[in-house]
């Protein structure tokens, strides 16, 4: 087999340094070893190596000193770090420090094989089949440390960006391209990033982050308010790895009834309870290889939480109905609109799901950050519909219609702009929508929304609010009675809906709930979210 990649190995204990680099000239590795970090330096300084593979505690310092001084030098080496069982303050340093990925001992040798490959850019060593995995599935094993692996394979990349790199800003168009700021961008994208229409810092700062992290195995939590397109960033991480050609899932974790939730994740065998007539694969199995998505992941009940976690940490499942567990090789991404660090504080999802889930995180923004793009967020869902319909050429907007949208808020996001404009195509009949074919009824909202917003500014108080002749004796109860008659202004306003008047008022959906709670505004009287 011909040599490609040369690799230096740096571990004090002779023994453990001879099998690792036995077990790699065996794979068709140039290998160097050395025992300390001074002596690895000085190898270093002699030749490049495609990745260097060091034990954390070294006799002149530790594995960390290694990777600041690669890093500090700009060397080009991935780095793979090896770590004492269960000691995740180091890995999540290491991996802050820029490494690769990491590796606990005792060292499982088919996984180590693996993530070197998968370093420098290889193809992983298959997964052992069902049969055998069904025999040697015991205790942690190999797949527990292969969970402690995949979980942090790209946290590397993604630390190491997020730490010492501000995002990477997509090209500027050229002069021939200033009628569409979208063409230039697109052209030098990964088509899966292109359907993420739009060039406002915000997008490319989410694209830039995409590109970075997707070629690794750590979970990913893309956060975002509904309508924000959650599903298209975590189908474009899937897309720009190396897993595009294997199985992407999406599962809707709030749309599963509960008792079902076990069954449907991890499959079960023939017979395991009544209406069990064959073997059937769960989500995980399906992802065999690929991605597996978790829409919705907040509104997962905490009994499946604990078994999920379980799942992550091992890398493997059991069916309902069988003894031994089989190990998966997935990627996981989840995502939510809730805000989950106040759901583990008050109890409702697990703190170690959570650390668990969101080794990265990927913020999608809501449209009214990112105005900017709404004209070419318009011209890729009006190709989208004319594309469906086949109709050509697609609609487009004139300005008036343009000019009257940038001034909506979008409480729905994208989402709602995908319907509002299919409903606008249907009303207009022709190539062109005018600002009278965005529907009367949402003309006459959005109208009275943003009247209604400077009416609120501008008008004087009313008597119960306005200042007073003398300081109130009260100021707690005085700032309450304030903030009361805004919130139910706001919600009258917005026809009850407290997702679009906290929104007016700067607050979230969770920041509208708790104030209408401590000043007694009945969330049933007014509305659904």
């Amino acid at each position: 087999m011909t040599t490609t990649f040369s690799l230096l190995v740096v571990d004090d204990e002779p023994d453990l340094r001879t099998l690792y680099e036995l077990t790699l000239l065996r794979e068709g590795y140039d290998v160097d070893s050395a025992g300390s970090v001074e002596e690895a330096w000085a190898r270093l300084a002699e030749r490049g190596y495609s990745a260097v593979i060091t034990d954390m505690r070294l006799p002149d310092g530790n594995g960390l000193d290694l990777l600041r001084r690669l890093d500090a030098a700009r060397r080009p080496e991935k780095t793979i770090v090896i770590t004492a069982y269960g000691s995740a303050e180091n890995a999540v340093e290491a991996l802050k420090a820029g490494a690769f990925d990491y590796l606990t001992k005792p060292v499982d040798l088919r996984q180590f094989r693996s993530v070197v490959a998968s370093a420098l850019g290889r193809t992983p060593v298959p997964v052992v089949a069902p049969a055998a995995r069904a025999a040697g599935a015991t205790g942690r094993g190999a797949a527990g440390r292969q969970a402690d692996t995949a979980a942090a394979g790209e946290a590397a990349a993604a630390a190491r960006s997020a730490a010492s790199q501000a995002p990477v800003q997509a090209p500027m168009p050229g002069p021939a391209a200033a009628a569409d700021p979208g063409t230039a961008l697109a052209a030098a994208l990964h088509p899966a990033l292109q359907r993420l229409a739009g060039t406002s810092p915000a997008m490319q700062q989410v694209r830039s982050l995409i590109e970075r992290v997707a070629r690794g195995m750590a979970p990913v939590m893309v956060q975002g308010e509904s309508g924000t397109g959650k599903e298209l960033v975590a189908r474009a991480l899937h897309e720009v790895s190396t897993r595009a050609d294997q199985p992407f899932i999406a599962v809707n974790c709030g749309a599963i009834p509960e008792q079902l939730l076990e069954a449907e994740f991890f499959g079960y065998r023939k017979g395991a309870f009544t209406g069990a007539a064959e073997d059937r694969a769960g989500f995980f199995q399906a992802a065999q290889g690929g991605t597996l998505f978790l829409d919705e992941i907040g509104d997962l009940p905490l009994a499946m939480q604990s078994k999920l976690l379980r799942a992550i940490q091992e890398r493997s499942v059991r069916q309902i109905g069988a003894v031994a567990e089989v190990p998966v090789n997935v990627r996981i991404v989840s995502a939510t609109h809730k805000d989950l660090a106040v759901e583990v504080h008050e109890g409702r999802f697990r703190q170690d799901l959570y650390y668990r889930l969101n080794v990265i995180q990927v913020r999608m923004p809501p449209l009214r950050e990112r105005v900017d793009d709404l004209a070419v967020i318009c011209a890729a869902v009006l190709q989208r519909i004319a594309r469906d319909a086949g109709v050509s050429p697609a609609p487009r907007l004139t300005a008036a219609a343009m000019a009257h949208l940038s001034h909506y808020g979008f409480p729905g996001n994208v989402r709602e702009l995908e319907n509002l404009l299919y409903r606008a195509v249907t009303l207009a009949g022709a190539e062109v929508i005018e600002r009278d074919d965005l529907g009367l009824g949402d003309e006459a909202f959005i109208d009275s929304e943003w009247q209604g917003l400077d009416a609120l500014a501008e008008a004087p108080s009313p008597p119960a609010v306005a200042e007073p002749a003398a300081l109130p004796r009260d100021l707690v109860d005085y700032l309450d009675a304030v903030e009361r008659d805004i919130l139910t202004r706001a919600l009258a306003l917005h026809r009850n809906n407290r997702t679009a008047a906290g929104s007016s008022l700067g607050l979230s959906l969770r920041q509208m709930r708790y104030r209408m709670a401590r000043l007694g505004i009945n969330p049933v009287e007014h509305g659904p979210d």
